[in-house]
């Protein structure tokens, strides 16, 4: 059975100097989404996920140094994204069994 809760794609951009605080927020975001580039990842997220998303990240951001950005896409936005090079984001089926 698919979950039917309703997701926004989320382009999440980052820049942190820190190599260690780096590490923990790529850690972070590979537990929610797809690692596209450097710096980069899509997520397909709930508003409940958004939320947790963004309080996991704060606990490993050093204020004033530390940059994450969200980017959300609605779904014509979505459409239209173009890709060279790789595939275009889809968001994962989810199987229950």
């Amino acid at each position: 059975m698919a979950d039917n809760r309703t997701t926004t794609l989320y382009v999440i951009a980052y820049d942190i100097p820190d190599d260690r605080r780096r590490t923990k927020v790529h850690k972070v975001l590979s537990g929610y989404g797809h690692w596209t580039q450097y710096s980069l990842f899509e997520c397909f997220l709930t508003e409940k996920q958004y939320i947790q998303l963004r309080q996991r990240l704060e606990r490993h951001l050093a204020p004033g140094k530390d940059s994450v950005r969200f980017y959300p896409l609605c779904a014509t936005c979505q459409g239209r994204v173009e890709t060279v090079g790789s595939p275009k984001p889809v968001e994962p089926e989810l199987f229950i069994v």
